[in-house]
């Protein structure tokens, strides 16, 4: 088994486990020849895939195992995270020159090493070196990891800037713990909480409909749906807030909404058209008083 690589973007890999490390402290990152996955999920069902090209952050990438050229490891994200700030352009201590990352084993321990070379003020050469700990992972246990099964979703929209969004939700945190998410497919979006002492809603409109294939065969039909038909989730605030957390690697994000079942988040590394890479979040549904 053996993998080595250097890490030619690493500000957008940073980005990347920054957004991770605000949904769970471990996860689990699937190497292939062409993607790197990484997969995460608690104790409240909140689950993230998120599937890179290997091209948008590597160079000199090799990669090889007797499980298809895979390998798969469950690696704590904070000190993977503080690897990468050490090794990121805004490190004040030194100038980065070339980050290499690689599978190595120390103390009988596998390890994901990084060796940062760079320069420091005075022009003196250094080297400083990064061990980060992980668990490779059995093929078996590899096999049972899969995305969670959801209806088809019932609209689809594009959602505004996320640092805005997440400005709003933060402001609504302490008044409810409970949001309510609406949209329909002439471009509305609303953002609400409901309880016995206040009430508040947002609302955007003119938001981008993405159509898929299946709604534009809807169009067809002799009695398509209504477009101003308004589909509701009510999702976790603070967990609504975790993924909001990826803004830091937003381009372009898109929201599904599974009426009563779940939200489904689409956050786009680079255009939508060639994106380096797309995270994808579930939030499961929270039930009312009325079962919905």
């Amino acid at each position: 088994m053996r993998f080595r690589a250097t890490v030619e973007n690493v500000t957008t890999f940073f980005r990347v486990i920054q957004s991770v490390e605000k949904l769970q402290k471990k996860c689990i990152i699937k190497f292939t020849e062409t993607t790197m996955h990484i997969i995460c999920n608690n104790d409240a069902n909140e689950e993230g895939f998120k599937q890179i090209k290997v091209d948008s952050l590597f160079t000199n990438y090799h990669i090889q195992s007797n499980s298809n050229n895979e390998i798969t490891m469950a690696i704590f994200s904070e000190p993977l995270l503080a690897t990468l700030k050490s090794a990121s352009a805004s490190n004040s201590a030194i100038e980065t020159e070339e980050v290499i990352m690689k599978l190595a084993k120390k103390n009988d321990h596998a390890m994901l090493s990084f060796e940062i070379s760079g320069i420091t003020r005075s022009g003196r050469k250094v080297r400083v070196a990064h061990d980060v700990k992980i668990e490779v992972m059995k093929p078996t246990d590899v096999a049972r990891l899969s995305e969670p099964l959801c209806p088809e979703p019932d609209v689809h929209i594009l959602l505004p800037p996320l640092q805005k969004l997440r400005t709003i939700v933060d402001r609504l945190r302490s008044m409810s713990d409970v949001l309510a998410i609406r949209a329909n497919n002439t471009g509305k979006l609303q953002v609400a909480i409901d309880t016995e002492s206040v009430k508040v809603e947002t609302e955007w409109k003119n938001c981008t409909n993405p159509k898929t294939q299946d709604e534009e065969l809807d169009e067809l039909a002799t009695d398509p749906p209504d477009p101003d038909k308004m589909f509701t989730v009510l999702v976790s605030l603070r967990s609504f807030l975790k993924f909001l957390n990826s803004y830091v690697v937003s381009t372009t994000t898109i929201a599904c909404v599974c009426q009563h079942h779940c939200m489904i988040l689409y956050v786009y590394i680079g255009d939508v058209a060639d994106a380096g890479g797309v995270l994808t979040f579930y939030i499961p549904a929270i039930i009312d008083d009325e079962g919905r």
